[in-house]
């Protein structure tokens, strides 16, 4: 019999200690569906990958009941990612790019987080990408300078030759309780995860072997699971709304010329129509 295919989720444990609080992410079919809708293949879809999935392990941190949204561009600004996370665990990606031939180095490039607050305000913080144009570093340097948490992290995005093989990654966050034994075991051991992406394609990145990997030999407990996914947003709501807020000439510009608005979704393509009786409505209601 053959073993059940893992799905993705996000796992959250903490040691018995109260030394480490540890989430590990299965991001594979999220990443699938995100690339399809991008209709993206290569080293930019590998770094679009891997910003979903690093944006769902910092959220799932700083932020698990808020939206938190990653944004990295090149330092030449041909190449821009965006990734939206949300906390019922739907997560979308967008690639934008000046020049499709060019080479998607994010070294020295920037990383924007964007995350709600309990208050409700934004919190707003602006890294440069290291020297290594590694995500996973970068990611790491944003939640010590932005978020002035100590971390250790990695995320991967495994591409095969037409379809992903694996995506995920985990975060263990430093809590104040942690001592220097501790500590100096769990810094040796991580050396050894640095780079995940093989462990991850053995296993189809599922959640509780990379956890017992992280944490080998040390008590934890096991403190919730729960699903994620490829998810948009957008709807017919969501774009009358955009087209309410144009001024009441350009409206009126759009009814007299008399003919549908079409409009489609960055993130997965949806097309709309919008009638120009529907934006007569639009003019009523404003």
């Amino acid at each position: 019999m053959s073993e059940p295919k893992s799905s993705d989720s996000a796992l959250r444990a903490m040691t018995d200690d109260g030394a480490f609080r540890v989430v590990t992410v299965r991001t594979t079919d999220t990443v699938r569906r995100m690339l399809a809708a991008q209709s993206v293949w290569g080293p930019a879809a590998e770094r679009l990958g891997e910003l979903a999935t690093g944006a769902i392990l910092v959220r799932e941190t700083m932020a698990p009941t808020h939206r938190l949204q990653g944004l990295l561009r090149t330092e030449d600004g041909k190449h821009r990612w965006v990734a939206d996370s949300h906390p019922d665990g739907g997560t979308r990606g967008l690639l934008t790019r000046l020049d499709a031939e060019a080479a998607p180095s994010i070294a020295g490039g920037m990383l924007e987080v964007v995350r709600t607050l309990y208050n409700g305000e934004l919190h707003r913080g602006v890294i440069e990408v290291p020297s290594s144009g590694d995500m996973s570093e970068a990611l790491m340097a944003y939640l010590q300078s932005s978020e002035q948490v100590a971390s250790m992290l990695s995320v991967a995005c495994v591409l095969g030759d037409d379809h992903v093989v694996a995506a995920g990654g985990y975060l263990v966050q430093l809590l104040p309780e942690v001592g220097r034994g501790p500590l100096a075991i769990m810094a040796e051991r991580l050396r050894d995860f640095q780079r995940i992406g093989e462990l991850l394609a053995k296993t189809d990145a599922a959640t509780s072997p990379l956890m017992d990997e992280l944490l080998y030999g040390m008590p934890f407990t096991l403190l919730e699971e729960h699903p994620l996914e490829w998810k948009c947003r957008c709807s017919t709501v969501r774009v009358m709304s955009s087209l309410a807020t144009l001024p009441r000439a350009d409206l009126n510009e759009l009814i007299d010329a008399g003919k549908p608005i079409e409009m489609s979704c960055d993130f997965c393509g949806e097309k709309y129509t919008v009638s120009p009786n529907q934006l007569m409505g639009l003019l009523d209601q404003s």
